[in-house]
């Protein structure tokens, strides 16, 4: 039998459609590498901003001065009272202190724009070093204090002179004074570890974040403790023990539909259920972990569903054959073997609820909170709404506060995110 051989005109079509699907195949890699550049482009721009705004946040201005503290200066008639700490005026000293810098500054205004240099809470900062060393009372002594946050942006360079000789919200004796205090060695730029450890407060100078980071380990804690096991049983048992019927499909429909639900929705569930039906506390994490859970819940079942699905069906007729019951086979073999996947799950939906905003918002926890929280049923705030709180600040310098607030929000994001693919790797088996 004889093989056709195709006509020259057979081939030179095959020959032309191999190339249109060459040069269409060519083209759609080209669509791909512009679309992965484009997306790539615009998180690098997005980075650099966040950075070019945020790292300035991360360094504080500080005044060094010699303070007296006398009764006279601390406004008080004797320094062995007992009340001192509750009476005395711990800014006053900080201001004698700056006025021996520029004597030349007689005026009430001249005064009270040079009192303006020095940050607001830089008394609680004089007060707190005289409580823990009380032999420093009636001694003249070396203090570094906060500036305000505008001699601090112009130390910074962040506000610039213009043509009036103002700098931001200095009017020009105040430029005069802070180049003086440059010049004199009393200005300097140091870590701002202020903004670790502590909590809100309506100073820029003064605000920290170590509150929110607080509320956001308490909340998750909350959701963890809640979320996990039951995501992990609730798919243990739709997956190795309930049998298909109208009611497990019911509740499978229903929560792939609830992974799929805005996160808002489970805030005004959590302010409905939890705050006016239960009357929990309000604006507490342990709210915010329960509204928190509620809404990783579906997407732990998920993931656990799909990593007990990967473990092959031998491993289960292997238990089986030997001896052990449905629930040791599963306990003992499957769930062991699925665990990694549904840490990564865990983790994953662990990640996702530390930078929801919205259900948050809906049960309090947009408050202003200027104590650290010690318990889940404190008051307190998360992360990503300290960060909304500053983004609707007018005050310049929380435009840098929530850079960098952003920042370490996306650095705890990138080790959850991180740490799910380590352990991933680590425990996956492979069959």
């Amino acid at each position: 039998m004889t093989e056709k051989i195709p006509s020259a005109d057979t081939a030179t079509k095959v020959e032309k459609s191999l190339k249109k699907r060459r040069n269409a195949q060519w083209r759609h890699r080209q669509y791909g590498i512009l679309a992965i550049s484009l997306g790539m482009f615009a998180l690098l721009a997005l980075l650099i901003s966040v950075l070019g705004r945020g790292l300035p946040a991360f360094k504080q201005t500080v005044l060094n001065l010699e303070i007296t503290t006398d009764a006279v200066s601390l406004g008080v008639d004797s320094l062995d009272d007992k009340q001192l700490f509750d009476t005395a005026n711990f800014q006053l000293p900080i201001r004698l202190a700056l006025r021996g810098l520029f004597p030349d500054a007689r005026s009430r205004f001249e005064r009270r724009s040079l009192n303006k240099l020095v940050s607001t809470g830089a008394g609680f900062k004089l007060r707190e070093v005289l409580k823990s060393n009380p032999s420093f009372l009636g001694k003249t002594f070396k203090l570094e204090v906060p500036t305000s946050d505008d001699v601090s942006a112009y130390v910074k360079g962040t506000v610039q002179i213009n043509s009036e000789g103002k700098a931001g919200k200095l009017n020009r004796q105040q430029v005069k004074w802070t180049d003086t205090l440059i010049e004199q060695g009393h200005l300097k730029s140091v870590f701002n570890s202020a903004f670790f450890q502590t909590a809100d407060s309506r100073e820029p100078e003064l605000a920290g974040i170590w509150g929110a980071i607080v509320g956001s380990a308490l909340s998750l804690l909350v959701c963890l403790v809640i979320s996990f096991p039951i995501g992990v049983l609730a798919a243990i048992h739709l997956e190795e023990f309930a049998k298909p019927s109208k009611l497990t499909d019911f509740i499978e429909v229903n929560i792939n539909n609830l992974a799929a639900v805005p996160s808002i929705v489970f805030g005004l569930l959590g302010l409905a259920v939890f705050l006016n039906w239960f009357g929990m506390p309000r604006s507490a994490p342990l709210v915010g972990g329960l509204v928190l859970a509620l809404m990783t819940l579906p997407t732990i079942i998920i993931a656990a569903r799909a990593a007990l699905k990967s473990v092959p069906v031998s491993i289960r007729d292997a238990a089986l054959a030997v001896g052990a019951s449905p629930l040791q086979a599963c306990f003992h073999h499957v769930v062991p073997l699925a665990m990694p996947g549904m840490l990564t799950g865990s983790i994953l939906g662990m990640a996702r609820a530390l930078g929801e905003t919205a259900p948050l918002l809906m049960i309090g926890m947009v408050a202003f909170i200027a104590d650290v929280p010690t318990g889940i049923t404190d008051p307190a705030t998360a992360l990503p709404v300290q960060v909304y709180l500053w983004a609707d600040s007018p005050e310049r310098a929380f435009a840098e506060k929530t850079a960098a607030a952003i920042l370490v929000l996306l650095v705890f994001l990138l080790i959850m995110n991180l740490t799910a693919i380590i352990l991933r790797k680590k425990f996956e088996v492979r069959y």
